[in-house]
């Protein structure tokens, strides 16, 4: 699974870059490259990054509940 966010992570780089590259010679469809750059980013690597991270209950140490609420109280 890291090597598909690694992997996903560097396509999506590459794809930024070279919309950044078609704005900077005023290329007709560099802003539809851009958009489609960040939806994806947004809409397909964040939520795998996101399940990749958190899929073993790592988040649990994160989360308040009143028995850590109590700890630091005291």
């Amino acid at each position: 699974m890291k090597k598909v966010v690694t992997t996903l992570f560097i396509i999506f780089l590459l794809w930024m870059l070279a919309g950044a590259y078609l704005l900077a010679v005023d290329h007709e469809k560099a802003q539809v490259i851009m958009g489609l750059g960040v939806f994806f980013m947004a809409f397909i690597l964040m939520p795998v990054f996101i399940y990749y991270r958190y899929k073993d209950g790592k988040y649990k140490k994160y989360v308040l509940d009143d028995k850590k609420i109590e700890e630091w109280r005291k």
